[in-house]
């Protein structure tokens, strides 16, 4: 206690004197006085070293250990150079943040579907091309000069924070090295200082933040200022994830995952990923009752498009995803035209309109976001067709029932989760109620959720799973996960993982946490760590707002600075997420188009200054093994040009033959075709060839021209191959499958045939006597086809056989009728009382004691019957 004495007392006695030197002299004189304060002190203190090895105090993000200076200090005068350093980043703080960043006003045109903005966007396109390209500017990839002049405050800022950053003050360093970076404040981005800087942060105190962006830096190499290095980056990502920096447990979950600078590990995958999920199930927790709203900010920027490869091309819009409506469909208007339709029919009166425009203002989209108000007047109006004040109902129409019954349930949870208006258990109890009528899922749910935590309610679980089962039957997924969390309390592992399944196919984010565990842990099952993996991952992606950079590159996207797009995206790529990584591969690819106007044309906007081959190749490979079929077919046209990679022609046809085996892909099925046809990688085969371009249009019909052409052309080599004798395979004809008849087919097509025997008034029925070849001779002749004549030879021999038999059969019967009149004559002859019994007649040569012709299956002349031997 006497040791922290005299630094409580200069402390105190510091804040008394800035107070009062600020309240009499102002600001002017405060900077001054800690420009002198910072400049007398700094003299004392060692910068820390720019060394990246030094990296100590890993261990907890933030900590000072307060032990970098070489000299020895007084209490005193370390606590007098802490505030005045603090004082400093408050002041730069207050200066720069009078400044505005600079905006790129002509990147926020969007092309829309109406004549007004799709002139708007030609024109802006038009003036870019014309007046707003210089030229060319140097590699975005690269680091940007640090000869560029500040502005005055600008400057003003950056002095303080660097006085204070030489006092070893964390929060001066870390904010000259975020505006380095990411060039806030209207500061020029300097990669390498930026480096420098989180350098010197992450070996002044284990800042995880700083080591979090230096393993980044090393892992893209970005900006130049670092050369890539995946064991560094592992092990700086390593350091900043045992911090618990969110950011770095993501990436470090995913490169265990897929081997990335080390081999794969899947307990440490699982290890990672399961710290990341475990955040993520607790912030989707929170907030208002059922949790937080997750809204999805990831997709593909291609898709935009149509895709990498186009409207029609890529996978994403083509074959069985394309958009297969007519012209006049709904399914090609865009979001402003549906939203003004739906309009419209809610004024006339239309129930259901109304209520889905209540729908998307309370959920949103992508380009349009929540409004809650609206989507409250929204319901309200729907509820006000059914229902009156009192709550007695207006109208016994079923179909306007369901439809508010529907908004009373979006109404009640509003209510009950104080969207849009205060929180009210008791409204919210009523909506609900009111929904439960006709029984909707959504009411179902929201009432088992107050019964199960007692909101407005007596807490009763029973009554809570009673709705939550009734809510479950209709495929409501937070109800199936309520219940299925019901049973697993209970111990009933199978019915409880059986509702997390069936939760899981709807997305819900609990369902994949606890299907992970289960799977982690073995319980119920054996362990299996793939899946947990699996799952965990799932999870840990779905909760983006915690940590991932979406919004803010899919805002510079939209606003034209590429740069920083490029670079959130290109974290968000290195956490795993499959879309960053695509968005990344798509911004840094120079290759969307084999014809290049950029020669023509040399005062194009240079849009290419962001393109890097080797950095687009490495992304496209990362989207394929995440089942990206496009960036499949993308990483076989790289390495069969050899961009960024020597070329290759075997992994260039490995890669169009996984992509083509999902059946999904025309372009990966054509361009297997044209290998074939000129044995690039591949035995050269012309038949193969045509297979894969018949296959091609088969999995998507708008390659019929493409497809046709390809098929002109290698029908003209295969046919010159063909006359002069070539080596390669020539196209064959099909082998047309032959069916198999049954008995039943091949009668009723034989009874069904007209006449297949007969000419059909051929010109041989009428031949001119003159012309007979055989004149004198038969004026006719008959032509007997020799399938009639086999016809009738088997009829008369089935004839003969049938009249042996009867024949057989009238001599057997006389002869029997013979003997029985002979016996009854001799029984005649004897006296009755004199009868013997009835003596059989001998028996006949081959005939049995049974009076049978055949052998009985034990005689010895069994076999020889069975030869043929025996009456015969």
């Amino acid at each position: 206690m006497r040791e922290r004495l005299p630094r409580l007392i200069c402390a105190v006695a510091l804040c008394i004197l800035f107070g009062l030197t600020y309240a009499l002299f102002g600001k002017a004189s405060v900077k001054k006085d800690l420009t002198q304060t910072l400049s007398t002190q700094g003299d004392h203190v060692s910068v820390a070293p720019e060394s990246t090895e030094s990296v100590t105090g890993w261990q907890q993000e933030g900590k000072d250990n307060g032990s970098q200076g070489t000299h020895t200090k007084s209490p005193c005068r370390d606590a007098t150079l802490r505030y005045a350093a603090s004082i400093a980043v408050q002041e730069a703080l207050a200066i720069l943040r009078t400044l505005q960043p600079q905006r790129n006003r002509l990147g926020r045109f969007e092309k829309t579907s109406g004549f007004v903005g799709m002139s708007l966007y030609y024109a802006k396109e038009a003036f870019s091309l014309l007046f707003m390209n210089g030229p060319r500017t140097d590699d975005y990839l690269k680091t940007g000069s640090s000869e560029s002049r500040l502005s005055k405050p600008l400057a003003e800022a950056v002095n303080l924070l660097e006085e204070a950053a030489n006092a070893q003050e964390p929060d001066a360093i870390f904010l000259l090295a975020e505006m380095n970076f990411y060039g806030n404040y209207t500061h020029p981005r300097n990669y390498k200082e930026a480096f420098r800087k989180y350098s010197e942060l992450a070996s002044l105190n284990g800042n995880g933040s700083a080591q979090h962006m230096i393993g980044f830096m090393y892992a893209t190499g970005i900006g130049g200022a670092v050369e890539r290095d995946q064991a560094k980056a592992l092990m700086y990502h390593t350091f900043s994830a045992l911090g618990g920096n969110t950011r770095s447990q993501m990436t470090a979950a995913f490169r265990h995952h897929s081997g990335i600078g080390t081999p794969r590990n899947c307990n440490e995958a699982a290890y990672w990923y399961k710290h990341v999920a475990d955040k993520a199930i607790a912030w989707s927790r929170s907030g208002p009752p059922g949790g937080q709203t997750i809204d999805k900010a990831s997709h593909r920027i291609a898709d935009e498009n149509g895709g990498v490869y186009g409207e029609g091309a890529s996978v994403v819009s083509s074959g069985v995803y394309a958009n297969k409506a007519g012209p006049n469909s709904d399914s090609h208007a865009a979001l402003d035209d549906v939203l003004e339709y739906l309009d419209l029919m809610s004024r006339k009166g239309d129930m259901r309109a109304t209520f889905n425009l209540g729908r998307l203002n309370y959920e949103g989209t992508q380009t349009m976001k929540r409004n809650l108000r609206t989507a409250r007047y929204y319901f309200r109006l729907v509820a006000r067709k059914y229902w009156a004040k009192d709550g007695s109902v207006l109208t016994e129409d079923n179909g306007t029932g369901r439809i508010a019954s529907k908004a009373a349930g979006y109404l009640g949870r509003m209510s009950f989760r104080g969207e849009g208006m205060e929180q009210s258990f008791p409204k919210a109890l009523i909506w609900f109620k009111r929904g439960l009528a006709n029984g909707d899922a959504l009411c179902q749910y929201e009432l088992g959720l107050m019964y199960l935590h007692g909101y407005g309610v007596r807490k009763d679980p029973v009554v809570a799973a009673d709705y939550f089962k009734e809510a479950a039957n209709q495929d409501m997924a937070s109800a199936q996960t309520h219940l299925g969390r019901l049973f697993l309390d209970q111990g009933d592992i199978s019915t409880a993982t059986r509702y997390f399944d069936l939760a899981a196919r709807n997305g819900h984010i609990e369902a994949f946490y606890h299907l992970a565990e289960i799977s982690n842990n073995g319980i119920g099952r054996e362990r299996s760590c793939g899946i947990a993996t699996a799952y965990y991952k799932l999870v840990a992606e779905k909760a983006e707002p915690l940590h991932s950079s979406f919004n803010e590159a899919n805002n510079a996207y939209g606003n034209g600075d590429l740069e920083t797009a490029l670079v959130d995206y290109m974290m968000a790529a290195e956490q795993g997420y499959e879309a960053a990584q695509a968005n990344v591969a798509y911004i840094l690819d120079e290759h969307r188009s084999i014809i290049s106007l950029d020669s023509f044309f040399p005062w194009k906007r240079q849009r290419n200054s962001l393109q890097n081959t080797m950095l687009a190749l490495i992304y496209w490979t990362r989207s394929a093994k995440q089942s990206n079929i496009d960036s499949m077919v993308k990483m076989g046209d790289y390495y069969i040009s050899g961009y960024g990679v020597e070329a290759d022609m075997e992994k260039a046809a490995t890669c169009y033959q996984t992509a083509a085996e999902t059946h999904q892909s025309a372009q990966a099925l054509w361009n297997l075709g044209w290998i074939h046809e000129n044995g690039m990688g591949v035995e050269q085969d012309f038949h193969l060839a045509k297979r894969f371009y018949d296959q091609a249009l088969e999995t998507n019909q708008e390659a019929y021209l493409p497809v046709k052409m390809s098929l002109i052309k290698l029908r003209f080599r295969s046919f010159w191959n063909t006359i002069t004798h070539g080596k390669v395979n020539s196209i064959q004809p099909e082998p047309e499958p032959k069916k198999e008849w049954s008995f039943n087919e091949w009668i009723s097509n034989f009874v069904e045939d007209h006449h297949p025997y007969y000419n059909n008034g051929d010109d041989d029925d009428f031949v001119d006597p003159s012309s007979d070849p055989m004149p004198g001779g038969d004026d006719y002749i008959d032509d007997i086809d020799e399938s009639i004549i086999e016809s009738l030879i088997i009829l008369g021999l089935a004839g003969a056989l049938a009249f042996l038999v009867y024949y057989r059969q009238q001599r057997q019967n006389s002869h029997r009728r013979e003997m029985e009149r002979q016996q009854q004559q001799q029984q005649g002859a004897v006296p009755a009382a004199q009868q013997q019994p009835p003596v059989q007649a001998p028996p006949m040569p081959g005939q049995q004691a049974d009076g049978g012709f055949f052998p009985p299956q034990g005689d010895p002349n069994y076999g020889q019957w069975v030869a043929g031997g025996v009456g015969h």
